[in-house]
């Protein structure tokens, strides 16, 4: 069924994406960076000049600030609050809710509700998809048409085959086992090592994803074909692995070394999973990949004619930025939650036509990269069907936004349990509403033009925002065919408060007024 719907939609591509005819033009190769768990503030490039928390210090990345030198950040970028739906919203253009696809867990064989996962809790959370939808087109069969040919090289993590998706080469349906390489590789009854082993050379599979991926480039460029190639790194996300140089450069850092005295740790005897150095150095040595990447471009002459574009999977609050004395956490939460702290995502893009140095403020979200390529690819974006994304190829290109793209709706759904509870958020303008299925009564609202760290809640003072946004979302997922949780009759207080991760969901759950700061925060 999917081989057939790719195939009749992109006989409608052949047809319907027509540029005016200009003479010949060579179209535009395409590399998607994809980095999993990274903190919007997680590289050396400030996401916002103006705040001394929206970088990480100490971490060296050379090559993420070249992009940045050459190409244009994005201050209030936007992704799912989890890896999995948020891969799926590039790969389809879809939003979450649309896709149905919400967490890479709780398949339980329900339709619907999973009533068994969580009995006893407020509320009775939702299913989720466990693949990409059948008629959904995705990024490759949208290119196709278009001439192009399609890589995906890393961590997969939607299920299925991404060879049925468009993709001619890939690493098939991977997850995130693969890049833990240190737990991969242990032999029966061996346990993780504590500390980098000394012959560690492709840590998070780094070296070889990166190595592929050049060969697919070289490929493209030799065969005169233009390429969509998507890099899906395993690093940044948990499971830190780093070459043992790099870590042992960080681990020699003076802020390192006196965060090791603070926390009573030991630089030759820290626990792998808790040592920053190796955070530091994982990071570093993705940035050389990355530099590997943009080398080889420029090397293969493509470099003018090539649009780069690095963002994140979700977000994430990094401990590491503590390491230097005096600095807060930006935002609240972070992945799972629909908090800033989950969402929030660096992005920095570079291509023909895209002024270096730049900056844009606007809103922008990863189910806008679909519509978006099409448009670089010389096809017509408007002709993707029901899909959320619009294209942001003019925005980068000089154009500036109006009011009504300034003040969109970006809809983000997680209706699930884990250390977080059933909740939603949409993001307007400077605007941002939050609903807990579990308290309805609570409104919430908050301004993220002065409060990026969703402090104050003033629902209260804008009753009439907080109404019209309200009514939109559920409007929307009522239009989408949202799955939306629903009340648990057999409601038990105390089994609920009994299970694991309460005071996490009570500490970021949903308040009135002003909430007290994290400790990170303070």
């Amino acid at each position: 069924m999917k081989t057939y719907l790719a195939i009749a939609f992109a006989s409608v591509l052949c047809c319907s994406f027509v540029v005016a005819d200009d003479g010949p033009r060579k179209k535009p190769n395409i590399v998607l960076l994809f980095i999993d768990d990274w903190a919007w503030n997680g590289s050396p490039v400030a996401m916002d000049d103006s705040l001394d928390n929206s970088r990480m210090p100490i971490l060296q990345m050379p090559n993420v600030e070249r992009l940045a030198r050459e190409g244009m950040k994005f201050r209030n970028a936007y992704a799912s609050p989890q890896c999995s739906p948020s891969r799926v919203c590039v790969q389809t253009g879809k939003s979450s809710p649309r896709s149905g696809f919400t967490v890479y867990m709780n398949d339980r064989g329900q339709d619907y509700f999973d009533a068994k996962g969580f009995p006893g809790f407020p509320v009775i959370p939702c299913v989720s998809d466990m693949t990409i939808d059948e008629d959904a087109v995705t990024i490759p069969e949208a290119l196709k048409p278009l001439g192009y040919v399609s890589a995906h090289i890393g961590k997969w993590h939607m299920r299925g085959d991404p060879g049925e998706e468009g993709y001619v080469l890939h690493d098939g349906d991977t997850n995130n086992n693969p890049g833990n390489t240190l737990k991969a590789n242990l032999k029966e009854g061996e346990e993780k090592p504590r500390r980098l082993p000394e012959g560690l050379n492709d840590p998070k599979l780094m070296f070889s994803v990166t190595e592929k991926a050049i060969g697919f480039m070289e490929e493209q460029v030799k065969a005169g074909k233009p390429f969509y190639l998507q890099i899906s790194h395993y690093a940044m996300h948990a499971g830190q692995e780093c070459l043992p140089a790099t870590r042992e450069k960080y681990a020699n850092h003076p802020l390192v070394q006196a965060w090791y005295k603070r926390n009573n740790k030991q630089k030759d005897t820290v626990r792998l999973g808790d040592d920053p150095a190796v955070w530091f150095g994982m990071g570093e040595d993705l940035d050389g990949r990355i530099g590997a990447v943009l080398d080889r471009i420029k090397e293969l002459g493509i470099e003018d004619n090539t649009y780069v574009v690095m963002v994140a999977d979700n977000g994430y609050r990094h401990q590491e930025l503590q390491v230097k004395p005096g600095l807060t956490q930006p935002h609240h939460g972070t992945k799972w939650w629909v908090w800033q702290g989950g969402i929030r995502v660096p992005m920095i893009v570079k291509g023909p036509g895209i002024a270096a140095g730049s900056s844009f403020t606007g809103n922008v979200v990863n189910y806008d990269f679909l519509p978006t390529f099409v448009d670089w690819a010389g096809g017509n974006p408007q002709q993707l069907k029901d899909i959320d994304g619009v294209s942001l190829a003019g925005y980068m290109a000089g154009e500036k936004p109006d009011d009504m793209f300034l003040n969109r709706n970006l809809y983000f759904h997680y209706p699930h349990y884990r250390n977080t509870m059933p909740h939603s958020a949409v993001v307007s303008g400077p605007y941002k509403l939050l609903h807990f299925y579990e308290r309805p009564d609570v409104a919430m609202l908050f301004d993220l033009s002065t409060d990026t760290g969703e402090v104050h809640n003033v629902a209260a003072k804008h009753p009439v925002q907080h109404t019209h946004l309200y009514n939109a979302m559920m409007d929307y997922f009522q239009r989408v065919d949202a799955r939306i949780p629903k009340l648990n009759p057999d409601y038990d207080p105390q089994v609920y408060q009994q299970g694991k991760e309460y005071l996490k969901r009570m500490t970021w759950g949903p308040f009135e007024g002003s909430r007290p700061l994290d400790e990170d925060e303070k």
